[in-house]
This record gives structure tokens, C-alpha cells and sequence, in this order.
């Protein structure tokens, strides 16, 4: 904790001063561009992997970047992708797991985790990755299935979004756009969900004809 507690106050005292026009804009209001759902991994890091600023990215996070299917129940993960969506416009949502997820790997060993009775009840949002796992490549190594079943989580998770009714309204109109991106931390590449050849490609080449790519990344604040 004495890092973490050191750190706030740098960053009051240091920081915030360079920075003070952007937050006291953010202060006032917000208007992210992007709704965000990841893993609550330590190692992810949304504005560090973007390099966006405060204030652009809108963040939902949860063990297995888990969107469950719509239900007419107060959710945390549903209230939040419906105030994005509904209340602040945002027309572009990102689904970003990444390889060696221990949410998945836990979802290919379920007796392991059978002391987690809430563990369990979420990850059965992931059941069907699971199943075409199973189904599609039985004889892969334990290895090459989870990194499979990360990929196909993500692909999983796309499809719960759009069973969401506000969701699925823009999506017939074209107003809001569902992304698939994988991360490896290792390495740093980000992969983007391609329809086409139903599998994943990197991001600049995924994006290479619809959006105008540069060399040069925007800076985040504090880095």
C-alpha cells in the first residue's frame, strides 16, 4: 500500500498541475468515445494499451471480460453497457481479453474452482466458448486450448452484446460499432476480431482501410 498511497499524492502534486486544463474540463463533464470491457487482470491496463487520455475510454471490467446475455435483472455489467450506450452515445464498444486469461483457464478445469460457488456461476457465461473448443479442436494441447478459448470468449461475448435490446436496436442502424481485440501481454499485440476469415488479425491490419493509421501514438497524461 505505501506505493500505491505515495503515488496519489504525486500525482496531486506533481501531475495534476501539468495536466490541470484537461481535468478541470474532465471535471465538469464526460464524453468518452469508446465503451471498454476487459479482464480485471492486473496486468491490463486500457489507457496504457490505448494510450488514451482520461476521459475517452468508458471502462467495465470483470474476471473473463464476461458481458452476460440480456435478462430483465439489475446487473452491474448491463446497467453499465446500457448508461454507455443510452446516456452517453458512445457508438463504439471494445471486447479485449487477452491470452493466458486465468478466468478461462479456470473454465477448462471447473473442479478446481468448485470451492468458488460465484466463480462458477459467471463463468458459465462462457460455457458455449468452451463447447467450441471442445468441439473444433479435441486433440489441441492444453496450451493451444486456452489460447484458443480466449479467442473464442471474446467472439462469445460479441454475440451476448448484441441480445441486448438497446444494443441490438443501433446495430440494425448502424449507430454503434461491436470490436473483438486480444491482448498478449508479453509481447504487446493486439489483435482485432475479423468476421471474414473468423479468426484474429492485428489491429493495423484489421483497421488498415477503414481508419487512417500513424507511427507517431498520442501521449497519455502521467506518462
Amino acid at each position: 500500500m505505501k506505493e500505491i498511497i505515495e503515488g496519489t499524492i504525486k500525482f496531486r502534486l506533481e501531475v495534476l498541475p501539468q495536466l490541470s486544463e484537461m481535468f478541470d474540463r474532465l471535471a465538469i463533464a464526460q464524453s468518452p468515445e469508446v465503451l471498454f470491457i476487459t479482464c480485471s487482470d492486473s496486468r491490463i491496463d486500457p489507457n496504457l494499451i490505448t494510450q488514451a487520455n482520461p476521459g475517452r475510454l468508458f471502462i467495465c471490467r470483470n474476471a473473463g471480460n464476461i458481458v452476460p446475455p440480456h435478462q430483465y435483472h439489475a446487473g452491474g455489467m448491463t446497467a453499465s453497457i446500457e448508461y454507455a450506450v443510452q446516456a452517453l452515445k458512445i457508438k463504439d464498444i471494445i471486447i479485449c481479453g487477452h491470452y493466458g486469461c486465468g478466468a478461462m483457464a479456470a473454465a477448462m478445469d471447473l473442479d478446481a474452482i468448485k470451492d468458488f460457488p460465484h466463480v462458477l456461476d459467471w463463468l458459465v457465461h462462457s460455457r458455449a466458448a468452451m463447447a467450441v473448443v471442445d468441439h473444433t479442436h479435441p486433440d489441441a494441447s492444453p496450451e493451444r486450448r486456452l489460447d484458443m478459448l480466449c479467442e473464442r470468449n471474446i467472439v462469445l461475448q460479441m454475440q451476448h452484446l448484441a441480445t441486448h435490446p438497446y444494443i441490438a436496436a443501433r446495430l440494425a442502424t448502424d449507430e454503434v460499432e461491436l470490436h473483438g481485440w486480444i491482448y498478449d501481454i508479453g509481447s504487446g499485440m493486439i489483435k482485432a476480431y475479423d468476421s471474414n476469415s473468423n479468426g484474429f488479425i492485428p489491429v493495423e491490419e484489421h483497421y488498415a482501410g477503414t481508419v487512417h493509421l500513424t507511427d507517431k501514438p498520442n501521449t497519455v497524461a502521467g506518462a
